[in-house]
């Protein structure tokens, strides 16, 4: 199908795109990769007079590692994150999930601020993002200010930016440890029916530290305290992963759709999860 007319704004800064943004309010939205958007748009549910694309704004993009502190540009695309020997060195996690998105096509485009941004329980990089307590830069009218991940999401699509801040930086410390992104899903291309971020510190054969995140398994992203509490200070044995497993398990509300019904769900989350907990480990 064919969308409704619209007038295209192409701003070459973050202050072009708030202008814009200002002036027409809610019949203005921002345009990253266009994955979500665009389709939207076609299928005439999304009706947006005003599309404001950020392809221009060079502030924006590109991947900044300094010490062990790691910021990524918003309109930094899935391919430059897979691309970055730098970032793979600092923080692999990144390309592991990144790699396990839709297919090369939807990588070259696709943005990772627009893919934690749109409030889709089905994206992957949000999980990662709580896993990794991430903080998200949104800068409006009203000036600059800074959100955890792991508070950034309401409810499904529904997220703590305002319609007329723009997500410019995510920002994270390099993770230590172990890691592990593990996801099922029913074809390339499609969301995961289950998907599991875990990072593991080791200190000898304990575990120091721990943190578990899963996508598309709420209808927001699931940080799991339970479950890190669960591991820190056990040898990650069976017994330890059992214990977080159904500590994850408890925090997580799947729904029925044609990924499976919830018992499904429910099963496959549990055979995720313990793997993405034993894979982190053997990497600690």
């Amino acid at each position: 199908m064919i969308p409704p007319s619209f007038e295209y704004h192409r701003p070459t800064d973050v202050a072009g795109a708030l202008a814009v943004l200002a002036e027409h309010g809610d019949d203005a939205r921002v345009l990253a990769g266009g994955h979500s958007l665009i389709p939207m748009m076609k299928l005439r549910m999304a009706d947006v007079p005003h599309l404001i694309d950020l392809q221009d704004v060079a502030a924006l993009k590109g991947i900044d590692i300094s010490g062990d502190q790691i910021t990524i540009g918003a309109m930094t695309t899935q391919h430059e994150l897979i691309a970055s020997d730098a970032l793979h060195a600092a923080a692999p996690i990144i390309r592991e999930a990144a790699l396990q998105i839709a297919d090369p096509q939807v990588r070259y485009m696709g943005t990772i601020g627009g893919n934690v941004a749109n409030g889709d329980p089905g994206n992957d990089m949000p999980g990662l993002m709580q896993c990794l307590d991430a903080r998200f830069t949104l800068e409006g009218a009203d000036g600059t200010r800074t959100v955890a991940a792991r508070s950034f999401y309401e409810a499904a699509y529904m997220t703590d930016r305002d319609d007329e801040e723009i997500l410019t930086h995510i920002s994270f410390a390099a993770p230590r440890g172990g890691y592990a992104y593990e996801k099922q899903k029913r074809k390339i291309g499609d969301y995961a029916t289950a998907a599991c971020a875990a990072l593991i510190e080791r200190d000898g054969d304990k575990v120091a530290a721990a943190s578990v995140a899963m996508t598309n398994l709420s209808d927001i992203p699931v940080f799991s305290e339970a479950a890190a509490a669960a591991l820190v200070g056990s040898a990650c044995d069976d017994a330890a992963v059992k214990a977080a497993v159904g500590a994850a398990l408890e925090d997580i509300d799947p729904t029925e759709d044609n990924r499976g019904p919830v018992e499904f769900k429910m099963h496959v989350a549990g055979i995720i999860i313990s793997r993405a907990i034993q894979r982190a480990w053997s990497r600690a």
